[in-house]
């Protein structure tokens, strides 16, 4: 890989510059850039010089104008205009090494790329990361970024992610604590293993940090049934999952009461497991964590209601349909349904979906494959469409995790199939029949 320019955008400021596709970026400004974090952040400037070298050897300089913040316009053979790096660790509870076999090759692929977090959300453990990469982070200050902690305790950090040095990654985040770098971080939770006491001192250790530890979500370890030959684990129960919420939702309040934030959340898989009800919108502030699946179902319900109260009830009926979503979800949107149903003219069924590729204690809408969806439904009573989220699908594709495409399923079923956004608006709309762009959200 290289900084070897692929493409020029048609109107962009290197267009106009005359910079051509072929020719390698060296330099901006008198930087090196090596990758696209150096692209992104020397490239902000509204006046750039370019150092560039042509496919014969020769180099120039260019010099171009635009506004602050603007991309180029320039494209690399990737993204990162380097390889993703892969992970290092050997991690007793990674879903990747639970995964059947056979599936496309770009899912068995475990990334431990800082690069990724910044600019994709990516969480990482930090183990991977070099000297030079840890003082690039802090030099560009690139924040936030996104940690996976697991446990503060170097021991037992370093038997979670099996990897003999888990502490070196503690360490460098009291450095990017200490050079203003904001991290979100997560832990995934294993029964007996850093619960309990471990858990808590991993709060304290972590709050420590504050304010550079921003939030912290805590989330139960996820087994599916293709565990042969690896570390035995346990999924919580109804009990172990209470105990878990008690003690992270005991300490975040403390830390409102110190800090005025919550810092630690728990997901919502915790509180269903634990048989408990969802905290109230409140209780999540600026839903910092929601991609961990922390407040995903309150936000969604919150929404929901907004929108719900823009409707008019005397508007004609829509046509029937159906929705379908992991087990877990599946009371949550059977109440939004229901709901809907309330105020206006409308009829839905709602099928939680047995995960039996993954295994039934996976009952996330997340890891619904294709495959499950066409065996369970077949025959039912799906109305004139069915409704997924749109997670349940690869990003930006309309595939499934077992490769089985939306074509498929509608072939299959018999039905139009309509993917719908995690946000109780779009939601709304989808289940009122508004064409996109049909009504303001206000």
């Amino acid at each position: 890989m290289s900084t070897k320019i692929q493409s020029v955008d048609a109107g962009s400021p290197v267009e106009r510059a005359g910079v051509h596709a072929g020719e390698t970026l060296l330099e901006i400004n008198g930087h090196r850039v090596v990758d696209v974090l150096d692209y992104k952040f020397y490239g902000y400037d509204p006046r750039l010089t370019l150092t560039l070298r042509a496919e014969n050897g020769t180099t120039r300089t260019v010099r171009l104008r635009k506004r602050e913040g603007e991309d180029m316009g320039l494209n690399f053979e990737t993204y990162l205009m380097d390889c993703a790096r892969s992970c290092a660790n050997k991690c007793i509870f990674c879903f990747v090494d639970q995964l059947p076999k056979g599936m496309r090759d770009t899912l068995y692929f475990k990334d431990d790329d800082a690069r990724l977090s910044f600019l994709m959300g990516n969480y990482i453990t930090l183990t991977n990361l070099s000297d030079r990469e840890a003082q690039r982070i802090i030099d560009l200050h690139i924040s936030p970024i996104n940690v996976s902690v697991h446990a503060t305790d170097p021991a037992l950090r370093s038997m979670l992610l099996g990897f003999p040095n888990g502490g070196r990654g503690l360490e460098l985040m009291r450095r990017f604590a200490e050079n203003g770098i904001t991290m979100n971080c997560q832990i995934v939770s294993c029964p007996g293993i850093n619960d309990g006491p471990a858990l808590r001192k991993s709060m304290e250790d972590l709050v420590g940090m504050y304010p550079g530890v921003n939030s912290v979500s805590i989330v139960p370890v996820g087994l599916t049934r293709h565990r042969g030959g690896l570390y035995p684990l346990e999924p919580y129960q109804a009990d172990t999952a209470a105990a878990v919420v008690d003690m992270v939702e005991a300490y975040g309040a403390d830390c409102k009461e110190r800090f005025g934030t919550t810092v630690f959340w728990c997901s919502d898989e915790f509180y269903l497991k634990a048989g408990r009800d969802i905290p109230a919108d409140e209780y999540y502030e600026d839903y910092t964590q929601l991609e961990n699946g922390v407040g995903m179902l309150r936000l969604l319900r919150t929404e929901f209601d907004a929108a719900l109260g823009l409707m008019d009830p005397t508007e004609k009926p829509v046509s029937p349909f159906s929705t379908a979503c992991g087990t877990s979800a599946a009371p949550w949107i059977r109440e939004i349904v229901d709901r809907a149903a309330e105020k206006c003219h409308t009829k839905g069924t709602v099928y939680p979906i047995l995960n039996d590729f993954f295994g039934h204690s996976v009952n996330v809408s997340g890891l619904v494959t294709g495959g499950d969806l066409i065996r369970q439904l077949r025959g039912r009573k799906l109305g004139e469409r069915l409704l997924l989220p749109v997670n349940m699908l690869r990003h930006g594709e309309d595939v499934f995790l077992d490769d089985v495409t939306l074509a498929d399923v509608e072939r299959e079923l018999g039905v139009k199939v309509t993917p719908v956004n995690q946000d109780g608006f779009d939601l709304c709309d989808a289940i009122f029949e508004y064409h996109e762009g049909g009504r303001s959200h206000g």
